[in-house]
């Protein structure tokens, strides 16, 4: 599937929030990142202080991540990764089942696995590792498992990602890459090279070293806690 050529006079701006904590924002800032696609970050902190309804409140729904490309606003991280990918190439896979497999697992992480969001909370800068899981999160695991050791198998040939070549797939499952790290998940075979080799990716180190860096904003579970960061 070809892509337009990116017409636009500016780079993209990319409202996020904090690297350390904010799964959502990462998916579009390390596609974009990953990618070399130029662009302007800037933070609408999470921080729960006086002016945090101030920072949201120009943003569609109030919640991170917005694209905004020159009078185009794009809100939702799955809904940044088609608007990008109607402008560039290889942000989804060319071939037609490859690319059918990407956005369909695109879209059951954007819609799913809720038990792994609510006791792995994405936090770059832990090490946590679990002792014991609950069987929702063993079955949230065991599918990612599967879902990945798929793609490798059957579309993987052209490289080390999920799809071969880095895309929207990894940046997408980015944040569960940075949960499993935290919470010390293994996995083996196809889907353990997939793990290893995208913490290992520049744009994902960068989002990781960015976030590590960060403080502390509390004790919580981010999705819960923290509805703006949840598109």
């Amino acid at each position: 599937m070809g892509a337009a050529p990116y017409t636009s006079p500016m780079a993209y701006t990319l409202h996020v929030g904090e690297k350390r904590y904010s799964s959502w924002s990462a998916r579009p800032w390390i596609l974009l990142r990953g990618l070399g696609l130029p662009f302007e970050e800037r933070l609408v902190s999470l921080q729960p202080d006086p002016g945090k309804a101030g920072r949201f409140a120009n943003l569609p729904g109030g919640r991170v991540p917005v694209l905004d490309d020159g009078a185009v606003r794009v809100w939702d991280s799955l809904a940044i990764v088609e608007y990008l990918a109607e402008r560039h190439p290889g942000v989804w896979p060319a071939d037609p089942a490859a690319r059918a497999l990407a956005r369909s697992s695109c879209a059951e992480m954007h819609g799913g696995f809720q038990a792994l969001r609510g006791q792995m909370s994405m936090d770059v800068a832990a090490r946590r590792p679990q002792r014991r899981r609950g069987d929702a999160v063993l079955a949230d695991i065991a599918r990612i498992e599967a879902l990945w050791t798929e793609a490798r198998r059957r579309f993987g040939q052209g490289g080390p990602h999920l799809f071969g070549a880095f895309g929207a797939a990894d940046a997408y499952f980015a944040p569960v890459a940075f949960r499993f790290r935290t919470y010390g998940v293994e996995l083996g075979g196809e889907a353990g090279l997939a793990l290893r080799t995208l913490l290992a990716h520049p744009a994902v180190q960068a989002w990781s070293d960015a976030g590590s860096s960060e403080p502390r904003l509390a004790d919580h579970d981010l999705d819960v806690m923290y509805p703006e960061d949840r598109s």
